[in-house]
């Protein structure tokens, strides 16, 4: 049962979304605290004074409130945070002032100057420079003169401006990353309730496959469950059938779904309190069994999954991982996933963890550490072959091994 409050009276963002059913036993506002703190963590660790965030995913993840994440990921400088040792200001976007009532997490907010060409026009190269005047004045009244600034993603006209000023500016990419890369217990709570409602909506979609229906019809079942279970959005459209599930990412297309084919989907879902949800399966149209080739295919892609899932260790290194992960055999090389695995939060990120093969020119140095949520990736399909398989489980790095966190089951006719 939902929690009891008045709807009508107390209308804050943040007393909806910790009241919401998938709420319900979770400590929300110390999800919150904890995700903060690691911010300012890895800030003092690198000797970040203040900190600039306008990636939405970043802002929500810092201070738990989130505003039309799609439309200020593509409408740069339209909201952003700055974030320092103490203070926590919220630059919100016209309006939308009352989004931010009662976030512990925030200790005021302000209008934001959107330094875009969308919003000023001709006069853009003015507008960055006041943006800029008004950071630099903040922060130094914050934290003084001479102090590292840690910013992401705004336009580069605001970061030029800022650097003229004479600002020591550094990527806050590596910080905010290394933030988010350990999830607290109460921190897992959201990510499995997010879970368990892409998998309803994964087990609908499911039972919506038939031959006659297309694949984007056969999507919005998806979409629709989840929308209604109150995620945010599906970052991907990454569902195909038949032969255009080789290669893989192409995306969800009018294409009639026809008899006895292959369904791979990547499920991508920014879910309930704004956790990522990702992990993929394939399905057969029926009406008859699948074909000798197409369970051989699912069945190596299971056997992918399931040897690399077995080797992860707390404290094995990145590149001890890639040489211990399964031997993709030559047939399917070419075809392989970008990925043998990677980090998972409220969307992908670090680390990446790659294949033996693309180490050498893509791997980095790392340790896998207790508290990282991981999801381990196959593609399995022959290059210029009829059709692929798409699988992927999402996992919890423990103190003594790893925890399956995704529960939908594999296809047991592809699987014998």
């Amino acid at each position: 049962m939902m929690a009891n409050f008045d709807w009508h009276n107390d209308r804050s963002g943040v007393t909806l979304l910790d009241s919401a059913p998938e709420s319900l036993g979770i400590d929300l506002k110390a999800v919150r605290l904890y995700r903060l703190a690691r911010v300012r963590s890895e800030m003092q660790k690198r000797n970040i004074g203040a900190l600039i965030l306008s990636d939405p995913v970043n802002i929500r993840y810092a201070t738990g409130t989130r505003n039309m994440q799609v439309f200020t990921a593509r409408n740069a400088a339209s909201r952003y945070l700055l974030l320092t040792e103490h203070d926590s200001i919220l630059y919100e976007f016209t309006g939308c002032f009352h989004l931010a009532d009662n976030f512990e997490t925030i200790t005021e907010v302000r209008a934001a100057m959107t330094a875009s060409f969308v919003a000023a026009g001709q006069g853009i190269t003015q507008q960055e420079q006041n943006w800029a005047l008004d950071m630099l004045n903040t922060i130094e009244g914050l934290v003084g003169k001479g102090a590292i600034v840690g910013i992401e993603r705004m336009n580069a006209g605001a970061a030029i401006s800022l650097s003229k000023l004479g600002v020591n500016l550094v990527d806050a990419q590596e910080a905010v990353e290394m933030a988010r890369c350990i999830k607290s217990d109460e921190e897992l709570k959201c990510v499995i309730a997010s879970l368990r409602a892409t998998e309803v909506a994964v087990g609908k979609l499911r039972d919506a496959i038939q031959p006659g229906i297309t694949e984007n019809e056969l999507w919005s079942v998806l979409h629709q469950s989840v929308i209604s279970q109150n995620a945010d959005y599906c970052e991907t459209r990454l569902l195909s059938s038949g032969q255009r599930t080789n290669p893989w990412f192409q995306e969800t297309a009018s294409k009639v779904i026809g008899d006895n084919e292959l369904i791979a989907l990547d499920t991508d879902v920014v879910g309930c309190h704004g956790y990522y949800s990702d992990f993929s399966r394939t399905f057969h149209s029926g009406p008859d069994q699948p074909t000798d080739s197409q369970r051989t295919l699912y069945q190596i892609a299971y056997q992918q999954v399931q040897n690399n899932i077995s080797i992860i260790k707390p404290g094995m290194e990145f590149r001890e991982y890639s040489e211990k992960a399964w031997d993709i055999p030559e047939q399917y090389l070419a075809n392989r996933y970008y990925l043998s695995a990677h980090g998972v939060g409220m969307t992908g990120e670090y680390p990446y963890l790659y294949h033996r093969a693309d180490f050498s020119e893509a791997g980095y140095d790392g340790v896998i550490l207790p508290g990282m949520t991981l999801c381990v990736e196959s593609y399995i399909g022959k290059q210029n072959g009829p059709d692929g398989v798409k699988l992927e489980e999402q996992l919890l790095v423990t103190e003594n091994g790893t925890e399956l966190l995704s529960k939908f089951p594999f296809e047991e006719s592809l699987l014998q």
